[in-house]
């Protein structure tokens, strides 16, 4: 890069950083998650807004890959943490209603979503037609598990029976549709990317050498604390990981997700919380930020007609009625009383972070075209945005600040009331 060329980036990741910082906050000043307003940052510089001459000032072409560069590792560290905060033991004692919630909630909306991909593809047609049905059920299927805790921590639900019921569905959830999107991965690259076939390899390697590997790695560290050396190992990992999944013709995602889902958990708590503020403090404040303009930059809604505005209102009808009738169902199935029952399906209805990820996927490997992008990504913005008023109307106890005994007394009120056994609720 010229000198020229470096100031650019300079003041490109500035603005960047200060506006999904503004937006973020004011996301969170009306109840909504700060990834909203981060979402809506990466929009409001894109194309969608004065035909895109604010991106073409702020982000001209000779930077352009810097910042992809920046993106794809943000999105890494990302998906590192998504693996690394899924707690197995929110599983444990829910099993059976948990995943009767998450695959109700996944088969319903995923069966909708290949009929919606079927009337998609006669204004959207793509080259590979299987795999295009079988993206656009995925991505009706999933359900933001960071932002979910993110909503619960936010109104202390996360130790509620609902709200620990909720993360435990969405657990499985994120593991089944990240499956799924894979499984879509290698369908689409086609029969030619014959490095997929060492996939059982790669996860023999992360089960049986690299996990105990980690593990003694992390018993050995000085004092139970996050060494620098230690930290490099996670992150030599972590790109070896995406590296692998990358040259098996998988998107590197999947290779961070591995990652930090078989990462030992049994270290010291220091470790532990060291790795998550690093990761959260390198990532989530810095890099990710970029992955939202970068992504924003390609979600063009200046020119939305009628027939796009009718798309808009079939995926809404089918990524809302589907996941909410799926999870509403599965909860009921499984002898959840009603209103407890709507709470987890609203929860399960947040898409936010996670379905924009799959979205870049699906754009990258060419299975949506921009239109149908930008849809799809204000589909993931309005799902997201209901969970706060919904939650309003249907959990009000939960979301009474805790800064009063009055307060404290309701919250311990509503968990006393969900202290019954999800299988034996009337």
């Amino acid at each position: 890069m010229t000198s020229a060329q470096t100031a650019e980036a300079f003041l490109a990741v500035a603005v960047i950083l200060l506006l999904a910082r503004l937006l973020g906050m004011a996301a969170r000043a009306i109840g909504q998650p700060p990834v909203l307003g981060e979402i809506l940052a990466g929009i409001l510089l894109g194309p969608t807004l004065f035909h895109g001459e604010i991106s073409k000032h702020l982000f001209p072409a000779t930077i352009t890959s810097f910042l992809s560069t920046l993106a794809v590792l943000g999105l890494a560290l990302f998906m590192f943490g998504v693996g690394y905060e899924m707690e197995f033991a929110l599983v444990r004692g829910r099993v059976r209603t948990a995943a009767g919630v998450s695959f109700a909630s996944i088969l319903l909306p995923f069966g909708l979503g290949t009929l919606l991909a079927v009337e998609l593809l006669h204004h959207h047609p793509s080259a590979h037609r299987t795999g295009f049905v079988l993206f656009i059920g995925a991505a009706m299927s999933v359900t933001a598990f960071p932002v979910l805790a993110r909503i619960l921590t936010d109104r202390r639900m996360q130790h509620t029976r609902v709200g620990s019921l909720a993360l435990a569905s969405a657990a499985i959830d994120d593991v089944v549709a990240w499956s799924l999107l894979a499984a879509v991965t290698t369908i689409v690259a086609g029969s030619t990317q014959w490095h997929i076939l060492f996939a059982p390899l790669y996860l023999a390697v992360m089960v049986f050498v690299v996990r105990p590997l980690m593990a003694r790695l992390f018993a050995g560290s000085v004092d139970g604390r996050l060494t620098p050396s230690l930290m490099a190992a996670v992150l030599i990992g972590l790109m070896l990981s995406c590296w692998a999944t990358e040259q098996m013709g998988m998107q590197y995602m999947f290779g961070a997700f591995a990652f930090g889902l078989l990462i030992p958990r049994n270290g010291a708590q220091q470790i532990r919380e060291g790795i998550r503020s690093s990761v959260e403090n390198v990532g989530a404040t810095f890099l990710l930020p970029i992955f939202f303009v970068t992504a924003g930059l390609k979600v063009d809604l200046s020119h939305v007609d009628g027939q796009a505005m009718g798309e808009l209102g079939l995926i809404l009808l089918v990524a809302v009625s589907g996941k909410f009738a799926g999870a509403f169902a599965g909860a009921r199935l499984q002898g959840v009383r009603a209103r407890e029952a709507g709470v987890l399906a609203t929860l399960m209805n947040t898409r936010g972070l996670t379905e924009l990820v799959i979205l870049t996927a699906g754009l990258q490997l060419h299975i949506l075209d921009t239109r149908l992008y930008s849809l799809m990504v204000v589909m993931a913005v309005v799902t997201t945005f209901m969970t706060g008023p919904l939650l309003r109307l249907l959990y009000p106890g939960a979301l009474v600040a805790l800064d009063t005994e009055h307060a404290a007394a309701v919250l311990r009120e509503v968990e006393e009331l969900e202290t019954v056994p999800v299988e034996h609720a009337a």
